[in-house]
């Protein structure tokens, strides 16, 4: 079973493939408003914001809007019998993916549409090879901004800036065993030009991804004050990552070898990856055409 085959979007109990409809044209779409909650949006203003972003998004990338963001309308049930009609639209495949990609990546809901729409809506034209790489680049992304999300809380929590690297050092040390990232870079050949997480395989960046996400939340929750509280944070949620790796069996970081540049996989991917259109009969569809 290829990657891309294992991984589901889901929330609530409903996955993304059951909330697909199909018009009288025959063509698949998904209601934006059923989109809304399982991308972690409650506010439909937030979430209109998303599709817009992702209209012109889907404008750069040489597609007609109107063939994949078809407007519609949507009785909601007010209670008591009620009924109220609130904008909605008829999204394709495609423009669900466009709105994943320009959500907000810290939403734990979007950062999984991300990854499953990347990979999903190539499955058909990609190896499982270049799955892998989508999986990976897609995690990168994740973990640059998850980074710089992590920096802020450890600023509001007294980190000054020129501690930076001893507080994301701290990090490293307790997931990978007492290690910073130089000595990680030492041990594992890599060249010191090289940022760390370039040369990270996904489950490597997973972890790492992981780490982040949760020093942050624990810092905002115990709201964490001064420089020695945050490092010491830190590097206790990356003990407890690897204690977590380590008791499920996995490979702890250090001992995973080093993996391709992440430009390398860039570049074969943009080579790869054809562009997405809708075909004819599903573009006419969409816009209740026959």
């Amino acid at each position: 079973m290829t990657i891309a085959a294992k991984m589901e979007l889901s929330a609530n109990g409903r996955s993304f493939e059951s909330l697909k409809k199909v018009n009288e044209h025959g063509a698949e779409y998904w209601s934006a408003r059923d989109l809304q909650s399982m991308l972690g949006y409650s506010q439909w203003r937030r979430f209109e914001q998303a599709i817009e972003r992702a209209v012109s998004s889907c404008k750069s990338s040489g597609n007609p809007p109107e063939h994949h963001f078809a407007g519609a309308g949507k009785m909601i049930d007010l209670g008591k019998g009620g009924q109220r009609d609130v904008d909605d639209y008829h999204l394709s495949r495609f423009a669900c993916y466009l709105i994943a990609q320009n959500g907000d990546p810290r939403k734990p809901e979007i950062a999984n549409a991300q990854k499953y729409f990347a990979i999903q809506t190539r499955r058909q034209e990609l190896s499982d090879q270049a799955a892998a790489d989508q999986e990976r680049l897609e995690l990168r992304k994740q973990t640059s901004e998850e980074f710089k999300a992590l920096s802020g809380a450890a600023q509001d929590a007294g980190v000054q800036s020129r501690m930076f690297g001893v507080f994301h050092d701290a990090g490293y040390k307790g997931l990978y065993g007492g290690l910073g990232r130089d000595a990680i870079k030492q041990r594992k050949a890599i060249p010191d030009k090289d940022n760390l997480l370039d040369r990270m395989n996904a489950t490597e960046l997973a972890a790492n991804q992981f780490r982040m996400t949760q020093t942050r939340d624990k810092l905002e929750r115990d709201r964490a004050h001064g420089q020695a509280e945050a490092i010491r944070t830190h590097e206790e949620v990356g003990q407890e990552v690897r204690q977590a790796i380590r008791r499920i069996g996995g490979a702890l970081p250090e001992d995973i070898p080093p993996a391709e540049h992440i430009k390398e996989v860039e570049k074969r991917l943009k080579a790869a990856t054809p562009k997405l259109a809708l075909g004819d009969k599903d573009a006419k569809g969409l816009l209740g055409k026959q």
